[in-house]
């Protein structure tokens, strides 16, 4: 499996950034997909999934800001994310694990999103 990322950048607090995420390879119809953050000096942490049946979930300082969407057809994930702040800042991971068959977690290569002004 491999997964493919992109959309990170410089953006001014308040501003919006939207993360893509396209995966490949021998993908399980029946699986979990999302982002997680990386700050420096901080552990990864999960900031949103969806489940290929459509279950999602958010990070408590994420939720009303950013959306998870996902197309299983063309396998991939996305992250819009409003209303950024400083404390956005981080390397972004893409994120898939089947839940039958192979369950490992296969990582994107991370993108980075800065929030300053």
């Amino acid at each position: 499996v491999q997964l493919q990322a992109s959309g990170g950048g410089l953006v001014q607090p308040g501003g919006s950034l939207r993360l893509s995420c396209v995966a490949s390879g021998n993908i399980f119809s029946i699986n979990v997909m999302g982002w997680y953050r990386q700050a420096p000096g901080k552990q990864r942490e999960s900031v949103a999934t969806a489940t290929s049946g459509g279950t999602t979930t958010y990070a408590s300082s994420v939720k009303g800001r950013f959306t998870i969407s996902r197309d299983n057809a063309k396998k991939t994930v996305a992250l819009q994310m409003n209303g950024l702040k400083p404390e956005d800042t981080a390397v972004y991971y893409c994120n898939y694990r089947a839940f039958v068959g192979d369950r490992r977690d296969y990582w994107g290569q991370g993108t980075l999103v800065t929030v300053s002004s």
